[in-house]
């Protein structure tokens, strides 16, 4: 039997919002027994799309980051259902029990990724259930299908053949909120961290540095990372940790320069200027 999961490109995803609304599409004023219930028109966010924005003014950087059930295999909501009302299926999906879970609000509070949803016409807490229904008649789910940039891989974690398969093997994918603790099926790529970011000036001609050697260090392991600045002197080292780093910048006929940097947020080092060699 198949072990569904996926994988999210946050790279990838430009908030075109086609898999919030193709979900909507699916589950509004749609009933499917014994796996959901219609989902309201209104307030509820199976597949949200979260803006995360980081760094300030003039260097500000954007990603969008899409949420759903995590389909955890040591899911919080299970062991907070009361009468069995929540369960896992063999193939990793968990589904909350349209019948069952009526009046059990407490399921809301139970999901630390804050992907259930309450329906209070109906008194029933609801969720993503990977269109169980469309799997079981040999389709992916929804959002998957319609995505335009592919942000979205589904697929069976333990085919090693699968596309989803071989991106989690590669060892670059990561969880989101990994303390939680409850083993996800839902897999991500490109999650934002923190950057370093400059702008480089030639001094003695008040022109952008294009091409100059740029070096980061991370001082704790001395692990050292090479880039260039591009035509507008600009340079950036993104996906970083917090810690103590250090820039030098290298380039002929000017003198190389080194910048310590303390790394708690992002950091923009301004406009460096380099002097001329005598």
């Amino acid at each position: 039997m198949a072990k569904w999961g996926m994988v999210i490109d946050i790279t990838k995803c430009n908030a075109c919002y086609s898999c919030f609304i193709a979900c909507k599409d699916e589950y509004w004023d749609n009933d499917y027994p014994p796996y959901s219930a219609a989902q309201p028109r209104h307030g509820q966010f199976w597949m949200d799309v979260v803006k995360k924005e980081r760094g300030k003014y003039p260097w500000v950087k954007v990603a969008y980051i899409p949420v759903l059930c995590m389909q955890c295999d040591n899911a919080p909501c299970v062991k907070a259902a009361k009468s069995g009302a929540v369960y896992k299926r063999p193939d990793g999906i968990v589904i909350i029990d349209p019948k069952k879970a009526v009046g059990q609000r407490q399921l809301v509070d139970a999901c630390p990724y804050h992907a259930i949803f309450w329906n209070e016409e109906k008194q029933l807490p609801q969720k993503c259930t990977f269109c169980v229904q469309r799997l079981e008649e040999g389709r992916i789910p929804k959002c998957v299908q319609v995505c335009p940039s592919q942000a979205l891989i589904f697929g069976d974690l333990e085919d090693p053949k699968s596309d989803v398969s071989k991106i989690v093997a590669s060892g670059k994918t990561e969880g989101l909120n990994l303390e939680r603790k409850a083993k996800l099926r839902v897999h991500y790529l490109g999650v934002p961290k923190l950057f370093i970011a400059g702008s480089v000036v030639y001094g003695d001609l008040d022109e952008c540095a294009e091409g100059v050697s740029v070096t980061l260090t991370e001082q704790s392991t001395g692990k050292s990372t090479e880039t260039s600045t591009n035509n507008f002197g600009d340079f950036e080292f993104d996906g970083l940790g917090a810690g103590t780093y250090s820039v030098k910048l290298k380039c002929k006929g000017y003198a190389a320069k080194t910048i310590h940097v303390d790394l708690k947020t992002d950091k923009y080092l301004g406009v460096v200027n380099l002097t001329k060699r005598p």
